[in-house]
């Protein structure tokens, strides 16, 4: 079976703010937009920013590594050398850290790079990558 895109609806305070973040900082591609939504082309995948007015709220955090992780949160598994130039984009954006990148699980199964941030709205985001993409899954 083929790889699907996934479809992920999100909440955002301002549009504008939004199609600034997602689409110059963060480089995904606008789709169709209204007054109350924007389609972004998320590594192929379909994320829509819906305008509720309201900041993103967490659940919580779960420890993961020695760190608070986020809870909800979404992400891309990146090629590598893609999560290294996504990092210096961040940073040079001016990004805030939640988890500054670094590898996580270093020597072990499930060895990756990661890093975690926020977008304007509030929503956690993770970016990840594995230089063995088979453990992905490794148990």
């Amino acid at each position: 079976m083929s790889l699907r895109p996934f479809h992920l609806a999100f909440p955002v305070r301002d549009l504008e703010e939004a199609r600034h973040f997602w689409g110059t900082v963060m480089g995904c591609p606008e789709g169709r937009s209204s007054d109350s939504w924007i389609d972004f082309d998320f590594y192929g995948h379909q994320i829509v920013a819906h305008c509720t007015g309201a900041q993103a709220g967490d659940a919580g955090n779960n420890p993961v590594d020695g760190h608070g992780v986020p809870v909800p949160h979404f992400g891309i598994v990146l090629e590598l050398a893609d999560w290294e130039e996504m990092a210096e984009r961040l940073k040079a954006a001016g990004t805030i850290f939640e988890i500054e990148p670094y590898v996580r699980f270093r020597g072990q199964v499930g060895e990756q790079a990661t890093m975690f941030f926020r977008d304007p709205s509030g929503n956690a985001i993770e970016m990840k990558a594995f230089a063995d993409l088979s453990q992905l899954f490794a148990r």
